[in-house]
């Protein structure tokens, strides 16, 4: 019955309802991509309490009616090994309180494989919710000679069956319709599946959960307790449970084992023998040739040689891709805010309010959006590499290399594109279903060394690495060092990998088990809204927090330092004539004043929070060659580590204004900067150790920040920082000293 309210002419009116539908599917069946056609490019991206589960909330509207959708992650069965694998469950039962309790569920399967999907259909209707089957993928179906009777199989199952092809858009309409005929229906009792022992078993250790804990435990919960031996439900309630309730767990079970229902495999067995009886005469196959297409072109794309070819071919697009054709669209951002600083500096005067706007709203609005075009194109070619389903064929590639570092092959592509930018490439680890797996391949992604420390490593190469030449000019030494330290991240990642996997991350490294789709051409619609979400998500999530950081290091080096000498002769220079109405006088004095600005910038950044940290951390950084002005742009390069070319600038008294394209008069005074007793401050060991402490630190507020977004959990950005950090010192240290021992 549809609730009403009184309307002003005293007649009644439908009063508002939202409702909630969760998406559940196997990975690659098209269920994001159905939810992102019902949903539309409004659905709202974060994560799940405590795990590094995405959750995608999308909307739907008919009339007074508004159905939530809820997109569960990708999942073979309700059987979970993980807290993140427990999320599905919990949303199902309506235990998350961010969702809510669930009114519907629609299952989406792939139509080609309908017999292995049914498995966790089966496992779905279990829970006793109103559910919708969407046989997804039917034009491939079809092409494989695959026919599905969709009436009959919505009468043997009891529940509607809608056919789509959601790439194309083919049956949207309908599951739209019947998604909010379910969610208005009432709830189904469950049809008993396994034998009657298995059940008496269920309603004795529900007596005694309820004992304990009230009714907090659901029924379906302990049945999935007593099918999964070492579950993650067994973990989680065992915990709570009064001595001797493990006991009794195992005495269940072994009282099912004798009577024939032997866990885990007796779960399988039964509804496996379930599910051919329910698509008997049901579903039918054209007798097969034996090689199809797709066979032919496997032939190619996964053979050990030409696989790896093809596949080191199509890296190096999108590496192309993200590293030289992001560029004019970063520079094109770039040039924005050069735009927007000097519009702020024409409307307001020096001072703290300006430089706040400029040197901190402003280059901190820039430095999350130049990100953008890296990530945009990332996420394109990802979405057309998953799309046309050549993904699944790299993974499978590169997983012997990946399984050496206890890793599965899905890691390689984020650990890659991280060479490029870390943050895409953090965010890139979502195709990776393991958590363990995820989280090491999050964890250690920082260490691929990215474009930004690119600026750091020529500058100092250039300024300090001899230009010499070896076996008739074909190696350079100079080049040498810029190899071994782009290197270097990636090389010390695999021992971190490695300990990773055997502390943190300890468990037994699952079977790699994916399924290869067959190859379609790849949607412009769904390319197109993943890249946009991902862009969306990153500016939205990471992009606060990115922001909130280049703030906290904009007033660190602006406080509490008075700034009216310097904002007195920002004002004579602003002041001054255009060049071409300046004499050889008038530019001497123009440049007398812009030297006397230097000079001023460089006394108060050392007066700054930011210099005093500087000072406080000497001793520290003095074993590495540095000395109080190489710590203070470590410390102002958090925001993005190119940030120390700006602040070594500066410190020398050359300008803010120093950067990757313009500092020949930096180099000059790195090579001539001395100390209090005129020692050199700079040497070629010295500046070895800064770009190994670059190389291997984590300097970058956007990757911890969108670590932070991924993962759900602070510690995770903080332990990254620590263990990076600890790692860039020994090796800096090491590094000096060493050099210094060779001269």
């Amino acid at each position: 019955m549809t609730a009403t309210t009184p309307s002003i002419t005293g007649q009644t009116a439908p009063r508002p309802r939202t409702l909630t539908v969760a998406f559940i599917g196997n990975p690659n069946t098209g269920k994001s991509t159905l939810f992102n056609a019902l949903a539309g490019m409004h659905a709202r991206v974060g994560n799940y309490p405590g795990v590094t589960v995405e959750k995608k909330i999308g909307r739907l509207r008919l009339g007074d009616t508004t159905l939530k959708l809820v997109d569960l992650p990708g999942t073979y069965s309700l059987a979970p090994r993980s807290p993140d694998e427990m999320v599905s469950v919990e949303v199902l039962l309506g235990r998350q309180p961010d969702v809510g309790r669930l009114d519907a569920v629609a299952c989406i399967v792939d139509a080609s494989n309908l017999e292995r999907n049914l498995f966790l259909v089966s496992q779905v209707l279990d829970v006793g919710l109103p559910t919708v089957l969407i046989l997804n993928m039917s034009d491939i179906a079809r092409q494989r000679g695959t026919t599905v009777d969709v009436a009959a199989l919505s009468k043997r199952l009891g529940i509607p069956v809608i056919a789509t092809e959601a790439h194309r858009r083919v049956g949207v309409d309908d599951v739209r319709r019947a998604l909010f005929e379910a969610a208005e229906a009432s709830r189904p009792a469950p049809s008993p599946l396994f034998p009657r022992a298995f059940y008496e078993e269920v309603a004795e250790l529900t007596r005694d959960l309820h004992a304990v804990n009230g009714d907090a435990v659901p029924r379906y919960m302990v049945e999935r307790l007593v099918l999964d031996p070492n579950g993650q439900i067994e973990k989680w309630l065992s915990a709570s449970q009064p001595v001797g309730f493990t006991e009794r767990l195992a005495q269940a079970r072994e009282r099912l084992a004798r009577a024939g229902f032997r866990l885990p495999a007796a779960e399988a067995k039964t509804r496996y023998a379930a599910i051919r009886d329910i698509v008997s005469g049901v579903l039918t196959h054209a007798p097969r040739s034996a090689t199809t297409t797709s066979d032919r072109i496997d032939r190619v794309l996964t053979h050990r040689v030409s696989g790896l070819l093809i596949f080191a071919a199509i890296m190096f697009l999108i590496f192309q891709s993200i590293y030289y054709w992001a560029e004019p669209f970063m520079r094109s951002i770039e040039a924005a805010e050069g735009l927007v600083k000097g519009g702020v500096e024409g409307l307001i005067g020096p001072g703290a309010l300006r430089s706040l706007l400029v040197d901190g709203v402003v280059a901190g609005v820039g430095s999350v959006l130049v990100f953008l075009p890296q990530i945009v194109f990332l996420f394109l070619f990802i979405a057309v590499l998953e799309d046309c389903g050549y993904m699944a064929r790299a993974a499978f590639l590169m997983d012997r290399l990946m399984s050496r570092l206890g890793l599965s092959g899905k890691s390689f592509i984020p650990l890659m594109s991280s060479f490029a930018c870390a943050i895409p490439g953090v965010m890139a680890t979502r195709v990776i279903e393991n958590r363990r797996d995820r989280m090491v391949t999050i964890l250690i992604a920082p260490l691929m060394s990215c474009s930004a420390r690119l600026p750091v490593y020529l500058l100092l190469i250039w300024a300090f690495v001899p230009a010499a030449t070896y076996l008739g000019g074909w190696v350079s030494l100079q080049g040498f060092v810029l190899f071994a330290m782009s290197s270097i991240g990636a090389l010390v990642a695999v021992p971190c990998a490695w300990l990773l996997k055997k502390t943190l991350f300890r468990g037994e490294t699952p079977p790699f088990v994916m399924e290869l789709p067959s190859y379609k051409l790849p949607s412009l619609r769904v390319v197109v809204h993943r890249a946009y979400d991902r862009g969306k998500a990153f500016v939205t999530r990471a992009g606060t927090l990115i922001f909130a950081t280049s703030i906290v290091v904009w007033a660190a080096g602006y406080f509490p330092t008075s700034h009216g000498e310097q904002d007195a002769v920002i004002r004579q220079i602003e002041a001054a004539q255009p060049a071409a109405e300046r004499d050889a006088a008038k530019q001497a004095e123009l440049d007398q004043l812009i030297e006397r600005r230097n000079r001023l910038g460089s006394q108060l950044i050392e007066q700054s929070f930011l210099g005093r940290v500087g000072h406080a951390i000497e001793p520290a950084v003095r074993p590495l060659g540095w000395d109080w002005r190489i710590g203070v742009g470590a410390i102002a390069s958090f925001p993005a580590r190119e940030v120390i070319i700006a602040t070594l600038g500066t410190i020398y008294s050359l300008g803010n204004d120093v950067d990757k394209n313009n500092n020949e008069g930096l180099i000059s005074s790195l090579q001539n900067a001395t100390d209090a007793q005129g020692r050199k401050v700079y040497s070629l060991p010295v500046a070895l150790s800064i770009m190994v402490f670059f190389a291997l630190c984590a300097q970058c507020a956007g990757t911890l920040m969108t670590i932070k977004r991924e993962t759900n959990r602070w510690i995770w950005p903080a332990f990254t920082f620590v263990y990076m950090t600890a790692l860039a010192y020994v090796g800096a240290l090491l590094t000096y000293q060493i050099a210094r021992l060779f001269g």
